[in-house]
């Protein structure tokens, strides 16, 4: 979601295309992830449930996907960030998908289960791709910036205190 309702701000149409491309893929993760959680769970008993540690959500939210992080906080609005300049939300991009990479790698240290472990690898290779097409759409973004002078199209920022 983050990286759709980033594109709206966006002025170079290469970053618009990625953000569309890239957060249409993360939708498929998210696809692909409540896949695994649900083929996980769809059997347990309610003696599995209690001793797994997943009581509390099974009271909430019986087996259904309700998507939150491992610590049980409830994804919201508030992981979103959309800042509305190019380059500081492009760095945001980078850093989530890093964040995505961690995750990842968190999770291949504890699962060692192919049908689980082999999925989760994919996504974390094509979180390393997204960390790279961000970090090209940035240096096109600042390569455009140093080909013109970019204090003569922000005349509200003061050159001298910006050095």
């Amino acid at each position: 979601m983050r990286y759709l309702s980033q594109r709206y701000s966006m002025k170079d149409r290469r970053v618009i295309g990625a953000l569309t491309d890239i957060g249409t893929e993360e939708l498929a993760h998210l696809e692909m992830v409540a896949t695994i959680v649900r083929q996980l769970t769809k059997d347990l008993t309610p003696e599995e449930i209690k001793n797994s540690g997943f009581d509390k959500y099974y009271v909430d939210h019986t087996l259904a996907i309700w998507p939150q992080a491992a610590g049980g906080i409830p994804f919201n609005a508030c992981e979103l960030q959309c800042k509305g300049d190019t380059i500081t939300d492009l760095y945001e991009d980078m850093a989530a998908e890093q964040k995505a990479r961690s995750t990842y790698d968190n999770i291949l240290r504890l699962i060692k289960d192919p049908e689980i472990a082999d999925p989760i690898r994919f996504l974390r290779k094509r979180e390393i791709v997204h960390f790279q097409r961000f970090g090209e759409c940035l240096r096109r973004v600042q390569d455009d910036l140093d080909s013109k002078n970019f204090y003569a199209f922000n005349p509200q920022i003061d050159n001298q205190h910006c050095k």
